[in-house]
């Protein structure tokens, strides 16, 4: 009974956990995949505080923020690599030592990459950090250091100019993947330094039905298999009973055949007032002596005096 309850039990986790895996599929984003950067931008100027986090990133914890600065050696944000699990936190961000690919590791984990530009110039350009979907509306903003009013700002893409704008911000409403480039912005004739815009495409819309397609067929799997699993064990219980039903029913069969004869005999012999009969089953011994088998009856006979 014990054994029947702990395979209902791990088949039920089973199932749970398939529903909850399946579940948190469904509720991911494209921006989960990459590491979140605090102001949401590729490009910072020079000792503007940058973190990075990748907390939360899948549902889980204790992942390493990872950065190759220059096409240096990969390391972790923090120098203590024991240490280095939670955001990385930058006070002071510096060009040379600061700009590079930024991601997330754990165990044989890794997640997408950031890029992040520390520049020592007076214009930056503001654009998303991570992939933009496609149909969305974006917009991109040129940032001088020195002034924040009245700004006049002029928007490339892959080093042709698209269009000037007072208000010193470009909006896409519906970006597509032609939208993809290099964007540089320049105010005063300052040049900002290059974001790449990465456009991804809309999930279709066969996706969400494929998925719960595989759910409803890992969940008629495990049903099945727990109903095997029961009608196994009701089967196994019952086969005990069997036998005990066969033995008993054999045993009237056996005590039916001596009565008679008993009876038999009272009649034919009218001297006898009380017969008792007993049936007695020897264990066989032997295969062959099919005698040891065999019941022997004692009657026992009171006479009339």
């Amino acid at each position: 009974m014990e054994v029947t309850a702990l395979c209902i039990r791990l088949l039920m986790m089973v199932l749970l956990l398939l529903i909850v895996q399946v579940d948190f599929s469904c509720s991911q984003t494209a921006d989960e995949a990459f590491p979140q950067v605090v102001q949401d931008r590729q490009q910072h100027f020079e000792y503007d505080p940058i973190e990075v986090s990748c907390e939360g990133l899948e549902g889980l914890t204790g992942w390493r923020v990872m950065r190759k600065v220059k096409e240096k050696d990969v390391k972790t944000c923090s120098p203590d690599w024991t240490t280095s699990t939670g955001p990385c936190k930058i006070t002071n961000a510096f060009q040379t030592s600061d700009s590079g690919e930024y991601w997330c590791e754990m165990g044989g984990k890794k997640s997408n990459a950031v890029n992040i530009t520390v520049t020592t110039g007076s214009v930056i350009l503001e654009s998303p950090v991570h992939p933009v979907k496609q149909g969305d509306a974006v917009s991109l903003y040129c940032i001088s250091k020195l002034t924040s009013s009245n700004i006049t700002a002029e928007f490339s893409k892959n080093g042709h100019v698209m269009e000037s704008r007072s208000t010193g911000n470009l909006t896409i409403e519906s970006v597509s993947t032609s939208n993809e480039g290099l964007y540089t912005c320049k105010i005063s004739g300052v040049e900002s330094p290059g974001s790449w815009l990465t456009v991804r495409a809309a999930p279709s819309s066969h996706h969400a039905p494929q998925l719960s397609l595989l759910h409803w067929i890992g969940l008629g799997v495990l049903a099945l298999l727990l109903l095997l699993l029961v009608g196994s064990l009701a089967c196994w219980k019952r086969q005990p009973n069997n036998r005990d039903t066969v033995t008993a029913s054999h045993s009237c069969q056996s005590s039916s055949s001596p009565q008679r004869v008993s009876e038999a005999a009272s009649e034919s012999a009218p001297s006898y007032t009380e017969v008792t009969y007993a049936c007695v089953t020897k264990p066989r011994k032997k295969k062959d002596d099919e005698s040891l088998h065999c019941p022997v009856y004692h009657t026992i006979s009171l006479g009339m005096d």
